[in-house]
């Protein structure tokens, strides 16, 4: 089966084929004009091509404390101004999903800062006024609860900048398992199309390219203390050294090989002593206001004959930013689940990228043919263009079902995206058709986008970083859809004045997780907590007692976690980034406030009282960011800004601009009456292969001597169709560099052979391909 000649072989193989020019899907010359992903490494950004004012990350440490379910950490990042001018840093850094952000200060040179609470309009003014004003400031903003940005104003040559935040966070427990997981890196993200399309300012940064590792070390501190004896503690991601000073208390150090291992998410995993979970209950009193907080774990044992049959439909992201390793993980999980289906099930599956493809018309039978039809065109895949999320998930939606079987909807996915809001309101508007999975594919992934799509279609998510784990997450997957729903469930308050609790009601639910409510309480905790419900073997109830538990100030955190989690439910997976109601703001501000909580709309904000710039220039500084471990090149050219850099802009101009395979093209959507397709079982193809097309681009492609004598570098991005017949049509440039290169490709692509077409079922069908093409003279 012929493979893409435009994916792995063009982003990581031709680089280098020519001494003129080279082909890659970014270059030094481009790399601010990408985008980057969710919560992502610390990064400073600035305008233009500012170099010798870089101010670099020179290193990050988290200390982690963690008792019993409840994770305290505190972030320090130290950065240094190395050039000679004062400077603007704006650097943005990665939070966990659950992550109540209560605390921030700022140590520039001597001097501390600490910062206080805001609404966020009125923080970002009281900055702006501070910089005018030549004093030392800083800005700390929320743009998704995972994504955090912090500013910092007149920063003066040879400064060092020490940032300091804290957070608190709760662990819960799957299939008796504890994981406290703590981003480091960020991927590009991809912005939409059409009504799909979101675009937030913060999402344009540079990138490093693939494989380049960060130059500022990391570093990782944690200790454990639990209520029952600890084992199985591990790291899943770095090396560590592990240390128990009893047994129900540890120590996890990071090795010192891994100073450099700031490019994924660092996962730390637990068990506890007889596979238990930290049932019971938590309480905490400020002297105004009590808070609580308790667990509970649902039954986890049904009939076999209980589970009925399932048809599943899995919506597979072949996208740029899964190329490689990200999309081999995900063929090794899809691979184990339709191999794990029984005879009596039924499935589809929906490839998506730019566009979307089915496997079949309608769901079909889990026959060993069927299946292994499925594995063969699962394996064609090898990841480019956009990632057109709302539309696949649309498409998928719309497919007919029968009554007689129970709809489950599984997705691989990045979640490289910024549209999380608006598949939250998509799953939800169609939640009586199906319930949704999601499996997070990689280093790092959008756990927001994961988690809340999860959420609302009231399944569960699931991260895999590597081959192995796709294979133990298929079987976790087949184990959680046998194991009982808890239907009907309530809680009841027996003698103990609970009130404004999260969740208000509890949803149908897996045996995989405990039941957590955090809520405000009056008077003396006395009484019992209930929890009821019904499975497949009758009804089911749990009581957790409340009296032999005391409020302490270990558990002060408790009054921020209600806070946060009240928070989630309100605005975390509400709504759509287009507009927010203006109750929810009101009272997300109203909240962050009372709290001392970072949010959508509260900030901290920190200003010096001495006047350090007496006028002089400042520069707001940019640092690239680095890809997350096992992302390609591929990544950042699928999800170009469209916005010109000034090395960019020369004669070229985009407008009207919209995305084909993930790149922006000019004009209107035209619908054809035979659309291209994006992914198909059989890709176009070179006459003679990979080595053919790079013999001929070699030979063929020149660089034009205005372009080349006048320095211009850069990338030409060209979009094209493969007919039936082999031949290309639709050939145009979607963003260019000027100076005869954009025509230089158009005649090189006008001038090939025929390609051999692609194949749909047997039979040649149109696609739609693209191509960038990189112009250097340094090569």
């Amino acid at each position: 089966m012929k493979t893409n000649p435009f994916t792995k072989p063009i982003c990581i193989g031709i680089a280098a084929i020519a001494s003129l020019f080279n082909l890659s899907l970014i270059s030094n010359a481009n790399a601010q004009e990408y985008l980057p992903d969710r919560p992502g490494v610390p990064y400073f950004e600035t305008p233009g091509d500012v170099v010798t004012e870089n101010l670099p990350l020179q290193s990050t440490t988290a200390t982690v404390s963690i008792a019993g379910v409840i994770a305290h950490v505190t972030v320090k990042q130290v950065y240094k101004n190395q050039g000679k001018k004062p400077i603007e840093a704006v650097y943005v850094f990665p939070g966990s999903t659950r992550a109540a952000v209560h605390a921030m200060s700022m140590k520039i040179g001597e001097r501390n800062i600490t910062a206080k609470i805001e609404e966020r309009n009125k923080a970002r003014t009281d900055y702006a006024q501070a910089l005018n004003e030549g004093r030392s400031a800083s800005l700390l903003e929320q743009h998704r609860p995972n994504v955090f940005q912090m500013s910092v104003g007149n920063i003066m040559p040879g400064d060092v900048v020490e940032v300091e935040l804290r957070y608190t966070e709760y662990l819960m427990s799957r299939n008796g398992i504890y994981e406290f997981v703590y981003p480091t890196v960020v991927g590009p993200r991809y912005p939409g199309n059409g009504e799909s399309s979101h675009n937030p300012e913060w999402n344009a940064n540079p990138y490093l390219n693939e494989g380049e590792l960060p130059s500022y070390t990391f570093n990782f501190d944690c200790s454990i203390s639990s209520g029952l004896p600890l084992k199985d503690v591990r790291c899943t991601s770095h090396k560590v050294n592990v240390t128990y000073k009893d047994k129900k208390s540890a120590g996890i150090q990071l090795d010192s090989k891994e100073i450099y291992g700031a490019n994924r998410d660092f996962i730390l995993q637990y068990r506890l002593g007889g596979d238990g979970i930290e049932n019971g209950i938590w309480l905490y009193s400020d002297g105004v206001e009590n808070y609580f907080m308790t667990t509970i774990q649902p039954p986890a044992s049904v009939k076999p004959e209980m589970i009925p049959p399932r048809e599943y439909i899995f919506i597979v992201d072949v996208s740029g930013s899964m190329h490689g390793f990200p999309l081999e993980v995900s063929k090794k999980l899809i691979s184990g689940l339709l191999n794990g289906l029984k005879s009596t099930d039924r499935f589809n599956i929906l490839f998506f990228a730019g566009g979307a493809d089915l496997l079949a018309n309608e769901s079909l039978s889990a026959t060993t043919e069927n299946i292994s039809k499925a594995l063969k065109m699962l394996s064609s895949q090898r990841g480019s263009g956009g990632t057109e999320l709302l539309p696949a998930l649309k498409k998928a939606l719309a497919m007919n079902t029968s009554s007689d079987f129970a709809r489950t909807f599984v997705i691989a996915t990045d979640g490289y995206v910024t549209v999380e809001k608006e598949a939250f309101a998509l799953i939800k508007s169609n939640l009586n058709k199906a319930n949704f999975f999601t499996f997070g594919i990689g280093s790092s992934v959008n756990r927001h986008l994961l988690e809340g799509m999860a959420h609302a279609g009231a399944g569960e998510a699931v991260v895999i970083t590597n081959e192995k784990e796709a294979v133990e997450k298929a079987e976790e997957f087949r184990k959680l859809l046998s194991s009982p729903l808890l239907t009907n469930i309530d809680i009841s308050f027996n003698g103990f004045d609970a009130y404004d609790f999260e969740p208000s009601s509890v949803p149908d639910m897996f045996a995989s997780r405990p039941v957590v409510i955090f809520g405000k309480y009056r008077g003396t905790p006395s009484g019992s907590i209930k929890l009821s419900g019904s499975n497949g073997d009758g009804n089911y109830t749990s009581t957790i007692s409340v009296a032999d538990a005391k409020p302490v100030i270990e558990n002060q955190a408790l009054k921020y976690l209600w806070a946060r989690e009240k928070i989630r439910v309100i605005d975390d997976y509400s709504g759509g980034y287009g507009g927010v109601p203006e109750e929810v703001e009101k009272l997300v501000t109203s909240l962050g406030i009372k709290y001392n909580l970072l949010t959508a709309y509260t900030s901290f904000i920190a200003i010096d009282t001495e006047i350090r710039n007496d006028g002089k220039p400042v520069v707001t500084v940019r640092q690239p960011l680095p890809l997350p471990e096992g992302v390609s090149n591929c990544a950042v050219g699928a999800v170009s800004t469209g916005a010109s850099s000034p090395k960019m802009s020369m004669g070229y101009a985009v407008q009207d601009v919209q995305y084909i395979e993930g790149i922006r093209v000019t004009g209107k959507k035209e619908m054809k009456e035979e659309e291209a397709f994006i992914v198909v079982e059989t890709m176009p193809s070179f006459p003679g292969g990979q080595k053919a097309l790079e013999n001929y681009l070699k030979i063929n492609l020149k660089y034009p001597e205005a372009a080349k004598n006048a320095g211009i570098k850069g990338t030409v991005f060209v979009s094209f169709v493969v007919e039936r017949d082999g031949t290309l049509s639709d050939i145009r440039v979607v963003r260019g560099i000027g100076s005869g290169c954009d025509e230089e490709v158009i005649r090189l692509l006008k001038n090939m052979p025929k390609w051999k077409p692609g194949k749909q079922r047997g039979k040649a069908v149109r696609v739609s391909m693209n191509l960038p093409v990189t112009f250097d003279t340094a090569n």
